[in-house]
């Protein structure tokens, strides 16, 4: 074989390592863009209380008034389509913030002369998870979660799981943040995507 034929035999996985070697250059600086926070400082981002959100299913309860008094869930717009008032916009509200917001309207528009209400989450809007684990997908969200409970009750992890950084993504965020896992037990908020990637070493 002539040297011109063996370096041109070589040509073809010189340019499949390149392509290799480009596509992961590309990759690092997109994930190396993303926030990298520890457990702790991602719990304590969560704020003081329940905030409802798209998704969940809440009984609403007006005292003395049972033609009002029922199950209603927020729609996709954020909003509850409550009777005789105009819908009402929920998102970042407590339970009793959205209690007080429905109150407050009833007494204006005049249709209630003290409104006394109440707000309970009877379903929580879910929380999602993906990658490597074994049962990716929607789950449904109970009580205090946090990111073990979660990848349990996916199946757990994959033997190729990344099990020191993670991905989060919070519902009323529009990045994911990369965390650290330090052994602080990482909480873990309805509507949340959890994203497990594939570890290299």
């Amino acid at each position: 074989m002539r040297p011109q034929d063996r370096r041109l035999g070589k040509m073809p996985h010189l340019l499949l390592s390149g392509i290799v070697l480009g596509t992961l250059a590309l990759a690092v600086p997109a994930q190396a863009g993303l926030p990298l926070k520890s457990a702790q400082e991602v719990n304590a981002g969560l704020v003081a209380g329940y905030q409802v959100s798209t998704g969940d299913k809440l009984r609403i309860t007006v005292f003395d008034e049972p033609t009002l008094t029922g199950d209603y869930e927020v729609g996709d717009d954020g909003a509850v389509a409550f009777p005789l008032i105009d819908p009402v916009d929920v998102n970042g509200l407590t339970t009793s913030e959205l209690a007080s917001a429905i109150s407050s309207r009833l007494q204006k528009g005049g249709y209630v002369l003290v409104p006394k209400v109440a707000v309970e989450v009877t379903e929580h809007r879910p929380f999602y998870i993906l990658g490597e684990v074994t049962k990716p997908g929607e789950y449904p969200y109970s009580g205090e979660l946090t990111l073990n409970q979660a990848v349990a009750k996916a199946g757990g992890f994959t033997a190729r799981a990344n099990k020191r950084v993670i991905k989060l993504q919070r519902q009323s965020s529009k990045i994911a943040t990369r965390i650290k896992l330090d052994g602080t037990p990482l909480k873990i908020a309805p509507g949340d995507t959890i994203i497990i990637q594939e570890s290299f070493f």
